[in-house]
């Protein structure tokens, strides 16, 4: 029987971000399941909407038989330390030499491809080279990568072959490691590494241009369906991560297999157009005017989103500048409990609010200034007073597209409400990429007027088919939105940081 080891490491590295991504935050996992092992991960992972998930159920039906070494994911923030890496990596190579006694046939790995450690700009490419040092080169490693990978030379030398996902909002995940087993059961059955071709683009993709919902990703997407299908070569784009300051960072097409470098040059030439991807943004009290305008007349709530705090890019998601505005234009007295925020991390205020239960009044100063990557920090902390709404527990299912079944820990939290704003507050860092994720804490966010959501583009799967209108604001916040904005050090110098 075809023996596959699969593992998994997950990490978005925002290297301008304040927080690093320590041992404890994978084990953790917060907005990913937690840190597993063995046959548990089987157990944890099958059917959920991520890519091993996807694989698990491929290599099922291929009759393969799954040696499940360690998968383990942390909130996107600033970089993973050398020891969360370190431990990480000595358990899959542990795996790997014991599964190597019994024969091994391939390795699976679930990379986000957007990882920096301390010590390792390009930390998935180091853990791919240091597997391929154990297995050589008669052994396969295949690896799924999410949409925003920073794809290197080292992971497409070192690897059989790469694959990414097409959509953003990511609901293909577990399509994506279908792909991926699909890949490395024609690895097996040629015997040899099919042909490979990559280009790099020379310019960063903001991520609020990256939106599959919208032009031009939506097109460019399509595109790559098409060329795939008359071409053979499996091809992937991946438009970065454009918050990690190392050489490497930026978009990449690549393919495998089939007339490869014919396909990659077709979808080259087709993404490969800058200004198609300049993106439009709004100060915070501007997105809040025009949300108050939209609302007067639609039945349907204005979201916006807090694209600069959003911690599903390295943001802490505990800034204030969307609620002053909010409060300072006076939202929440226009529509008293239709105005809805969330998720505001501040564990304290949620522990303050559990204890005081509901129907409490507690004085608090709620949020944090953090420091910017424009040398000055956010805005204050919100100080007053605020009415404790409802209260809500660790565990959330989301049951939106986007991670379907995934229960996410985001601790004690609770809803804060002043002057007519609903707070969603939370003890764990989590993008507001659900519905759910409002409705923990007692916010049904079908019947508000507007929502903020501390999130870029993630929300656009579960909040796009309730809006109205959807609202990009830049309130000040640890996340650029715009990379031209980022003090680069490392990146290479062929590789302009706006389009």
């Amino acid at each position: 029987m075809t023996r596959i080891l699969i593992a998994g490491y997950q990490h978005e590295t925002n290297t301008f971000a304040p927080s690093l991504a320590d041992w404890a935050a994978f084990q953790t996992g917060e907005s990913f399941p937690a840190y597993v092992r063995g046959q548990a991960m089987i157990d944890q992972l099958t059917g959920v909407n991520i890519p091993v998930g996807g694989f698990i159920d491929a290599a099922k039906r291929e009759g393969w038989q799954l040696v499940p070494s360690a998968w383990a994911g942390a909130t996107p923030s600033s970089y993973v330390t050398r020891d969360a890496f370190e431990r990480i990596s000595a358990a899959i190579l542990e795996d790997v030499r014991a599964a190597m006694v019994q024969g091994l046939d391939g390795v699976y790995l679930d990379l986000h491809g957007a990882a920096v450690a301390e010590h390792a700009d390009d930390s998935e490419g180091e853990l791919i080279a240091r597997i391929r040092a154990l297995v050589g080169l008669r052994v396969p490693i295949v690896a799924s990568l999410d949409l925003h990978a920073n794809v290197t030379q080292r992971m497409l030398a070192q690897s059989d072959g790469l694959v990414a996902y097409r959509t953003y909002p990511h609901i293909d995940m577990a399509d994506t490691g279908e792909r991926a087993a699909r890949l490395l059961r024609e690895r097996l059955r040629n015997g040899r590494k099919a042909e490979m071709q990559a280009q790099r683009l020379p310019f960063l993709i903001p991520l609020n241009a990256q939106s599959t919902w919208m032009s031009p990703a939506r097109e460019v997407y399509e595109a790559l369906s098409d060329i795939e299908a008359q071409t053979g070569c499996m091809l992937s784009f991946c438009m970065g991560f454009p918050a990690s300051d190392f050489a490497e960072c930026g978009p990449v097409v690549w393919g495998h297999g089939g007339s490869a470098q014919q396909a990659v040059e077709r979808l080259y030439a087709r993404a490969g157009e800058p200004r198609q991807w300049r993106p439009d943004f709004l100060p915070a009290h501007e997105a809040v005017q025009q949300a108050l305008a939209v609302a007067e007349n639609q039945s349907a709530p204005v979201v916006i989103a807090d694209t600069q705090d959003n911690p599903g890019a390295g943001g802490d998601s505990n800034t204030t500048g969307m609620l002053h505005a909010l409060l300072q234009q006076g939202a929440g007295r226009q529509w008293p409990g239709q105005v809805a925020l969330g998720l505001l991390y501040d564990p304290e205020a949620a522990r303050k609010a559990h204890e005081a239960g509901v129907g409490a009044v507690l004085e608090l100063a709620l949020g944090q200034a953090v420091p910017t990557f424009t040398g000055q920090s956010s805005d204050p902390p919100l100080q007053g007073r605020f009415v404790v709404h409802a209260l809500g527990e660790d565990v959330c299912e989301i049951k939106g597209p986007m991670m379907t079944g995934v229960k996410v820990r985001i601790g004690p939290c609770a809803c804060l409400e002043m002057d007519g704003v609903l707070i969603a507050v939370a003890s764990g860092k989590m993008q507001m990429l659900d519905r759910e994720l409002f409705r923990a804490v007692g916010i049904q966010p079908e019947q508000m007027k507007i929502l903020v959501v501390k999130s870029s583009n993630h929300f656009r799967a579960d909040f796009t088919p309730i809006a109205s209108r959807v609202l990009v604001a830049k309130a000040a916040g640890p996340m650029a939105a715009d990379p031209g904005d980022l003090p680069w050090k490392k990146l290479s110098p062929q590789t302009r940081t706006r389009p």
